[in-house]
């Protein structure tokens, strides 16, 4: 079968669209935040986090590994604990394009969209494409429970 001139720019047309409506997509990601993976839990979310009671109540002390932290992503915060009894909390929107991040491990916070990472104990930029940290939120710790301050 001979390939037609004719042919070749109808195929490069349709992939010139088909990488536009994606770059449409990509640049949209704060207004359209990723959908849930397959296991059907909001990404960066933590079904039971946040706060459903309306008290401020972001997490309880056991909730939140040393050297680690919790994503809340109803609350659209993750809750860090770099040393033992010390914590931290950041917005849990990366601050690249905007998506919500997706883990935390290795001492990093981490946005699976562009592979951003910031820092447990301050929320600094660990590595980009990311150049801002994330903003802190005040929380207070009593007893076992973590709020918003």
């Amino acid at each position: 079968m001979k390939t037609t001139r004719r042919a070749v720019l109808a195929g490069a047309g349709a992939t010139g669209v088909a990488l536009l409506a994606g770059c449409a997509v990509y640049g949209n990601e704060a207004a359209n935040p990723p959908a849930a993976p397959a296991g059907g839990e909001p990404a960066g979310g933590n079904p039971g986090g946040g706060d459903p009671a309306g008290d401020g109540v972001l997490a309880q002390v056991s909730e939140i590994p040393v050297g680690g932290g919790t994503i809340r992503g109803d609350a659209r915060v993750v809750i860090t604990q770099p040393t033992a009894g010390t914590f931290a909390c950041f917005s849990a929107v990366c601050t690249h394009l905007g998506c919500l991040v997706t883990d935390v491990s290795n001492g990093t916070i981490n946005c699976a969209c562009h592979g951003s990472r910031f820092n447990i104990a301050d929320g600094s930029v660990a590595s980009g494409p990311a150049v801002r940290p994330l903003p802190p939120v005040p929380i207070t710790v009593d007893g076992d429970t973590i709020r918003r301050a």
